[in-house]
């Protein structure tokens, strides 16, 4: 697998849907798929593990809604993903969708079997947490893909001579004849694959993967020793990682997460003037929090009010489809941008500064990931509410013009707070405890903050606290790791407002926009 991005695995991807490890990577695989096709289906069996989480929430957290649109070579901000499943009724797609006991060792395993008039083809993957995911094997051949590189398959008969150009050759021997796998910046040519059987996957991430490629450091530990005592501002550490991770130069970089501040902008006024739609736990509410912040009628609470008023907004955002960023996830998309941009505002900076405390939270990021993960079905919510404090606080930071160990020390402090938080959404919605959860990493992001400011020790390693948070995850039972089985979801009021949310959506009853 390749090395983490900033870009592709901790502040993206813009996406559409209440949870990126449940739609935003079920749509990459369903795009990985679709090529594996040609484009291709009349027929889609997709499987789930008994044991994993998808059996109780591939409808409602969005798992369908992303492999539809994927199947149907969808992007992930498309417009048309709610309505994703009548559209592959309406392409002529016959679906079915199965629970099966295969013991897979991943909570978020897709198992696909896919037809048209011509051929069948098997794949399995698995979401790995904030829309990034790994196809794991094609038509029974283990292989390891995600969707980083231009993917192609030949299949062809033993003792071919071969010679490509190409990041990555791998041979896969299948008896009497062999499967290659070619890993490069672009297809094989076609003047080099007659008369073989081929197959052509595209990339679906935004920052591809190529040969050689390497980066500075990979976890906290790392960046320190690499930095030394030069004590470099965390988001310039930050671009360097990007600039080598992604071949761009800083312009490139500083320009990318720029463009990203003004979507989060964006989706904060749409979620602050009011949105709606059916299968919604919680109505419109941000409006009124931010008319009564105006009146003056809460309690003081300076810039954090700001940031809880972009939190609540961005929410209510992700709860109506509207387009977001997962940052890092879709059910944490909020607490990191209320956070930086309420506090920019209120410090009276602009974009570029709000972009470099993101790169900032950026590189916190790539610490976790690539030690552990971002995905709630395998670490609870301290895998993504702590995730987002943590690294919001380091943003928070370097807004005030801390240094780059007052940046890490936050981060290390936050993330303590947050560790053995579980994932249980009321209602099998990725809404409510969500809501406060992010509130709570935002404010909690903003404390720590200060404490780092004013020189508070944390006195547990980032990278350690990290370790610490996996292991939590490895005692934690299912019930409280996004399976809806447990906590706050099997309350008698959880699920009666499941059972009339199902009720309303039987009824095709939305006119109202909130319950």
């Amino acid at each position: 697998m390749s090395a983490v991005s900033i870009f592709n695995d901790v502040i993206g991807p813009v996406m559409r849907g209440p949870s990126s490890s449940h739609c935003a990577a079920a749509l990459r695989i369903g795009r990985l798929a679709r090529d594996l096709m040609d484009g291709e289906i009349t027929e889609v069996l997709v499987e789930f593990d008994r044991s994993g989480s998808l059996p109780t929430t591939h409808e409602s957290q969005g798992s369908d809604m992303g492999l539809f649109g994927g199947l149907l070579g969808w992007e992930a901000d498309d417009e048309r993903l709610p309505n994703s499943g009548q559209a592959l009724a309406d392409a002529g797609i016959k679906l079915r969708i199965k629970t099966v006991d295969v013991g897979d060792p991943h909570p978020n395993t897709y198992r696909l079997t896919l037809k048209n008039t011509r051929e069948t083809h098997t794949l399995i993957a698995i979401s790995t947490g904030g829309g990034m995911m790994e196809v794991l094997s094609i038509d029974g051949v283990a292989m390891s893909m995600d969707g980083g590189y231009h993917e192609t398959l030949i299949w062809f008969p033993n003792g071919t001579e071969t010679d490509f150009e190409a990041d990555a050759v791998i041979v896969h021997d299948l008896g009497d004849q062999q499967l290659l796998q070619v890993k490069a910046a672009r297809f094989v040519p076609a003047d080099h694959l007659k008369p073989h059987s081929v197959k052509r996957l595209a990339p679906v991430l935004p920052v591809p993967s190529r040969k050689d490629m390497r980066v500075p450091f990979t976890g906290c530990s790392d960046m320190l020793l690499h930095d030394g005592d030069q004590n470099t501002p965390i988001w310039k550490l930050a671009i360097a990682y990007e600039m080598a991770r992604g071949n761009f130069t800083e312009h490139e970089v500083i320009d990318k997460m720029i463009a990203i501040v003004r979507i989060l902008r964006r989706s904060i006024s749409s979620g602050i003037e009011g949105t709606s739609y059916e299968d919604r736990v919680l109505h419109h509410q941000s409006g009124r929090f931010q008319e009564l912040m105006n009146a003056g009628r809460l309690l003081d609470g300076g810039a954090l009010n700001r940031i809880v008023l972009y939190v609540t907004a961005l929410m209510e955002v992700k709860s109506s489809m509207g387009v977001i960023v997962a940052a890092p996830t879709a059910g944490a998309c909020a607490a990191l941008p209320g956070a930086v941009i309420g506090m920019a505002e209120a410090m009276n900076k602009d974009e570029e500064d709000m972009a470099k405390a993101l790169l900032a939270a950026g590189l916190i990021g790539v610490f976790i990931t690539t030690r552990w993960t971002f995905a709630a079905e395998v670490g609870g919510c301290q895998a993504e509410g702590g995730s987002a404090a943590s690294m919001a606080a380091a943003a928070l930071v370097t807004l005030a013009g801390g240094t780059r160990d007052q940046a890490v020390a936050a981060a290390s402090m936050a993330f303590q707070s947050m560790l053995g938080l579980i994932c249980d959404p009321i209602a099998n919605r990725v809404e409510a405890p969500c809501l406060g959860k992010n509130v709570m990493a935002a404010s909690n992001a903003l404390s720590c903050a200060n404490m780092a400011l004013a020189d508070f020790d944390p006195l547990i390693p980032l990278d350690e606290v990290i370790d610490a948070a996996k292991n939590v995850s490895e005692m934690m039972p299912r019930e409280h790791r996004c399976t809806s089985l447990g906590g706050l979801a099997i309350t008698p009021t959880s699920l009666e407002i499941e059972r009339k949310l199902a009720s309303l959506k039987t009824k095709g009853c939305g006119s109202c926009g909130c319950h």
